[in-house]
């Protein structure tokens, strides 16, 4: 078949769109089909088709992106190689695509697009017929002197080659063979040319152009050979088939020359690839690795399904940043600035983070530390970690730990699996395009455990500077250096972080926020940032931050400041509702729609206005004056409010105490109550306790039973003997919450001792500690969390165990001058601080011991 086609094709062709290479008549090609129109195209004519006519295509060279499914159709190339569809190749895994083997038959030009789905059809004029060259004597003699001087270079350039090569003599007989008007586009197809070359060969329709585009490709071989050959004589090389020619099984592109090879690689990409990993900048292990796995690739087919697998795994070691890093910004005083804008409070953290830039600033290849911030809900430890890579200047990556199961997440899975792919730590290497970014692991905490392996196990490995430089990842199967990354965790709690992972990290408690904290933080960020969520601003709405104390105490009751937002987003869209509605430009607002038809008094009118024309309803506001939020308008939008302080209303009566615990969500205080009646000396607890809880409550009994005669402590039949005829009840409310810790022994003794004795304890008092039999108090954890609980819960006095007295020194000054702080170390101290005027004790001296 020449280029000179003696075919008459269809006036109405189906169009390939290619972006691979560029098909010239009289010469083969093979090229993948991806795209979703070039997959419609295939699944239709070629699969279906059973005429020659249907397996005749247009392909559409130089075509930008064919596999993107875009719903508008590219900019076509205008003139196209008509292509006759040899062979289709296909497999469904793990996608759909096809590879076809084409032959080019002749150019077309196009006159019209028909359609552009499901694959474009258009309207086609061809273009190389037999009868368009014409045969005359006096034309042959104006081409001939062009075609002699074509003929001349191309025999030059064949018999540089080895004639002792079937192909290439082949190749030489064929150049006897063949129509002069086909060799140029043959011979285009054979020699090196880049596709950009190619497509003007394709462009020039007329013969005379053609030919004189085409000698000066032949010229540049001649002399690529001649060089070649010139710097090769001295060495001794048995393979001469090695010139600027392709390979030459390529030379089975000419048609009715070769048989066809199913061995052509896609070499295009192949090379592209090749080139990357040669030019990369990764370690000698992954280089030899790569560098095998690209010699696999190009003698594998690509109908394999492992084609795909090993491309996917270069292409991914071709992207990871082995030694790609961003500079990190080390200015200290900005970083300070910068922190301290994002963040209200929060002390302890950003101490640590301008301790690790002095040290890179002092020291250049530190280690990335890997801290972990434990702290409850809503108290801003996930967005610090984001303000820690703005203030280094590096990249952020966030990885949800919460509900991982199976350590091939951490790991990757192995390369022999269906569908394997690497772990969360190398995708997100590859995402960041760095390799010291900073990633942080929410909720370490809760990863979970399975069939699949623990993550938590997997995780030691990442989370240890002395051996994640060396981290393998099971897709990799290669080293790649972690020590740059800074790891930063968070964690609600540490009682359910392994012991084993939990001694890699730093630990750093980011406790609940105070009061004053709470204010300051929805002053500074919340507010503003809920007004432009609801496209309010400050003109159309005021919350004084008297009403934004009413929020925190009465209707919130967290650590952190999660709900908080969440009541000022009520009120934003609240207050939405009448901004749009136009009523705030009028004297009055009707709060009708907020309360949900219940009676509410319009008061945010007397509220907003002046107290000169607060006795003036009918007179109308002007349009700018903001609607102010007041206790009225909280109750009208928020409801009543959720929570009260009835600290002194459960201390009216003896046997009641509060104590101080610790939760996932921040401090808490605990009310313990007691009651005793008549019956056989049995101790009842009820309130969901845990173990440890339990043991205090016997322990506080046995203690009471031992020190009832000193104490005057007696039972409602007199007796010195607390549980003569008596049973004892202790009770903790909210009976569904599981409460244990050993935190409860001082107030359940005290609870205790003022059910005996008959005495009120103060109603200003809380306190927290344990017990032992002998009476000393013990250390306990979360102080902080605890005076916390009890300022906000408006008590005075806060008694503790004498040696947490050092972690007072965490509390916020306003608030240690709003308390009074009791330390104690033995149980007479506790009580004597529990009660007013003190406890009393029995004073008659006892038996002295004899020394002798």
């Amino acid at each position: 078949m020449s280029s000179v086609s003696p075919i008459q094709i269809p006036r109405r062709l189906p169009l390939l769109l290619t972006n691979e290479g560029v098909l010239l008549p009289g010469s083969t090609m093979r090229t993948s089909v991806d795209s979703a129109r070039n997959l419609q195209l295939v699944r239709s004519r070629l699969l279906k088709g059973t005429s020659l006519q249907s397996t005749i295509l247009g392909v559409i060279p130089n075509t930008p992106d064919p596999a993107s499914d875009a719903q508008d159709l590219p900019p076509l190339h205008r003139i196209g190689t008509a292509a006759l569809a040899v062979q289709v190749v296909g497999s469904n895994w793990p996608k759909p695509h096809y590879t076809l083997l084409i032959t080019g038959l002749c150019r077309f030009q196009i006159v019209q697009v028909l359609k552009e789905k499901p694959y474009p059809v258009a309207e086609v004029e061809q273009l190389d017929r037999l009868e368009e060259f014409p045969n005359t004597c006096k034309t042959r003699e104006e081409l001939g002197e062009l075609s002699e001087q074509f003929y001349k270079y191309a025999v030059q350039l064949v018999e540089m080659l080895d004639m002792s090569v079937p192909a290439v003599a082949k190749l030489r007989r064929l150049l006897d063979s063949l129509p002069r008007e086909a060799l140029p586009d043959i011979l285009t197809s054979i020699i090196r040319t880049s596709n950009k070359e190619k497509l003007q060969i394709l462009d020039a329709v007329s013969l005379e152009e053609r030919f004189k585009m085409t000698i000066p490709l032949l010229v540049r071989q001649i002399e690529g050979l001649k060089l070649l050959q010139k710097t090769r004589k001295h060495k001794q090389d048995d393979d001469k088939r090695v010139i600027a020619i392709r390979p030459i099984r390529r030379i089975t592109h000419i048609p009715g020359a070769l048989e066809d090879d199913d061995e052509d690689e896609d070499n295009d990409d192949i090379v592209m690839l090749e080139r990357k990993i040669r030019t990369s900048s990764m370690p000698e292990q992954a280089h030899k690795v790569c560098v095998k796995e690209i010699k696999r690739l190009k003698k594998m087919p690509q109908s394999m399904p492992e084609y795909a697998l090993t491309r996917n795994y270069l292409e991914l070691m071709v992207e990871l940043p082995w030694n790609k890093s961003t500079t990190d910004r080390l200015d200290i005083r900005a970083a300070r600035i910068l922190l301290d804008n994002d963040h209200y409070a929060m002390e302890k953290l950003k101490k640590r983070v301008l301790e690790y830039l002095a040290v890179r600033q002092l020291k250049n290849n530190l280690k990335g530390p890997i801290l972990c911030f434990v702290g409850p809900p809503g108290v801003g430890k996930t967005s610090v970690g984001r303000s820690v890579a703005k203030t280094l200047g590096r990249e952020f990556h966030r990885i949800a730990l919460g509900g991982v199961c199976d350590q091939s997440d951490i790991r990757g899975h192995r390369r022999t699996y269906v569908g394997s792919m690497p772990g969360r730590i190398i995708n997100g290497l590859k995402t960041v395009g760095v390799n010291n970014p900073v990633f942080l692991l929410d909720e370490v905490d809760k990863l979970g455990k399975s069939l699949q392996g623990d993550p938590a196990a997997a995780l030691l490995e990442v989370l240890d500077p002395e051996q994640n430089h060396n981290f393998t990842d099971h897709y990799l199967n290669v080293a790649f250096d972690l020590s740059q990354v800074l790891f930063i965790a968070t964690a609600n709690t540490t009682a359910t972080i392994p012991p084993a992972l939990l001694d890699r990290m730093e630990i750093i408690q980011v406790p609940g926020y105070t009061q004053e904290e709470k204010i300051e933080i929805a002053h500074r960020h919340l507010i503003p940032k809920q007004l432009e969520q609801h496209g309010l601003t400050p003109q159309q709405i005021q919350i004084p931050q008297v009403t934004t104390l009413d929020i925190i105490t009465r209707y919130t009751r967290e650590a952190g400041v999660r709900s908080l937002d969440r009541k000022f987003g009520a009120i934003c869209r609240a207050v939405a509702v009448k901004v749009a509605e136009g009523q705030h430009k009028e004297a009055k607002l009707d709060h009708s729609d907020v309360a949900e038809g219940e009676g509410c008094r319009e008061h945010i009118l007397e509220e907003a206005k002046p107290e000169s024309i607060s006795d003036t309803p009918d007179l109308a506001l002007p349009p700018e004056m903001p609607i102010l939020i007041d206790f009225h308008a909280l109750k009208d939008i928020l409801g009543p409010p959720m929570y009260e302080m009835e600290v002194s209303e459960r201390l009216s009566q003896p046997g009641v105490a509060i104590g101080l615990a610790w939760t996932p969500l921040g401090g808490e205080i605990m009310f313990v109550e007691a009651s005793r009646m008549d019956g056989e000396g049995q101790l009842t607890l009820t309130g969901q306790l845990g173990d440890v809880m339990k043991e205090s409550a016997h322990l506080a009994i046995s203690w009471l039973r031992s020190n009832a005669k000193k104490y005057h402590l007696t039972n409602a039949s007199g007796s010195f003997d607390l549980l003569d005829n008596t049973d004892i009840h202790l009770h903790f409310p909210a009976g569904a919450v599981t409460k244990d810790g050993p935190s409860a022994g001082v107030t359940i003794v005290t609870c205790l001792a003022s059910l005996f004795s008959g005495r009120l304890v103060r109603s200003d008092v809380a306190m927290t500690g344990e017990i032992t039999l002998r009476g000393l108090v013990l250390p306990v954890g979360g102080i902080k969390d605890k005076v916390l609980a009890a300022h906000r819960a408006g008590l005075k006095r806060v008694i503790i165990p004498q040696r947490n007295e050092k972690d007072l020194e965490e509390i916020p000054g306003n608030v240690r001058q709003d308390l009074s702080f009791v330390t104690a170390s033995c149980l007479d101290e506790v009580l004597n601080a529990a009660f007013d005027g003190g406890f009393t004790v029995n004073t008659r001296p006892g038996l002295l011991n004899s020394k002798l």
